[in-house]
């Protein structure tokens, strides 16, 4: 009889333990784990319900909602995205700048998922996103070095310049749940030959012309202060002989004087024969006149 029990207790006992395995498997199965880098789009039957660790400015690492999280087995999948940022690449174009330059072009793009409900809706993953994008940059690249010369991608106005494009190419990725967070141009060269040397050329004469502007501008300030100084002082000189006529003729020829005989500049062997009453002497007489 006992027999008969152990045969009768043996496929229960097999049934309970199969089904506390896919009890086990089940409940496995229905915890998931998102880390810090991820948000999950949970999908039921296909349609997103929910965001975990979804993402969220201001948030730092460590304080989102990744970890452990449940999910009903078999009826609710999920689609894990990258939290973090993500390069968009373009590859080398040839465009124009407003001065009709050709540039060789090589630029980049850095862009986060911050809508992924939006994102698996309308590109499924985020690859998908950056195969969407990369025409658009390289559209709005062109539409926007069309507005400004080459000269000016050397200046600080480039970086108005490369938010404008940013902005542009933002409200194309919004349309995927992205956001566009830098665009930047890695390299802008002018092809080898010809058009190489012609900008070159320009760039040389721009500048030589800018520097004879300056030297025309200086030229004329140092005029304009030389005949302000001799204005002054004759007017000091007008002033000084109405008050002391006398003074100032002696002065004055002191000042003859010594530009005459003790300027080294007219130390030579030549000679000045002047006769004592002549009358640019008359400061070396007495007032007597001898």
């Amino acid at each position: 009889m006992s027999g008969l029990f152990q045969d009768g207790l043996a496929p229960r006992a097999k049934l309970a333990v199969a089904g506390l395995i896919a009890a086990a498997l089940v409940g496995f199965s229905a915890i998931v784990e998102v880390p810090e880098s991820q948000q999950a789009v949970v999908m039921w039957l296909g349609d997103p319900v929910r965001v975990i660790n979804r993402y969220k400015p201001g948030v730092d690492y460590g304080n989102t909602g990744a970890g452990l999280s449940l999910r009903v087995p078999f009826l609710e999948t999920l689609v894990r995205v990258d939290r973090r940022v993500l390069n968009l690449d373009m590859e080398r174009q040839q465009v124009n700048s407003s001065d009709q330059q050709r540039l060789e072009v090589d630029a980049y793009a850095r862009f986060r998922i911050i809508d992924p409900v939006k994102m698996v809706r309308t590109a499924g993953t985020s690859e998908r996103v950056q195969e969407q994008l990369q025409p658009i940059l390289t559209s709005v690249l062109r539409q926007g070095l069309a507005s400004y010369t080459f000269q000016s991608l050397l200046t600080p106005e480039r970086g108005l310049m490369m938010e404008q494009i940013r902005k542009a190419l933002d409200i194309e990725a919004r349309e995927y749940g992205a956001q566009i967070i830098d665009v930047r141009i890695k390299r802008a060269d002018l092809p080898d030959g010809t058009p190489l040397e012609r900008a070159f050329a320009r760039m040389e004469a721009a500048r030589d012309q800018e520097a004879t502007a300056i030297r025309a501008q200086g030229q004329k300030q140092a005029q304009i202060i030389r005949a302000d100084a001799e204005a002054a002082a004759a007017k000091i000189y007008a002033e000084a002989y109405g008050k002391d006529p006398s003074f100032y003729d002696f002065y004055r020829a002191m000042e003859s004087y010594r530009t005459t005989f003790a300027n080294p500049a007219n130390k030579s062997s030549t000679t000045i024969v002047l006769t004592p009453d002549n009358d640019y002497l008359r400061q070396f007489r007495n007032q007597k006149g001898q």
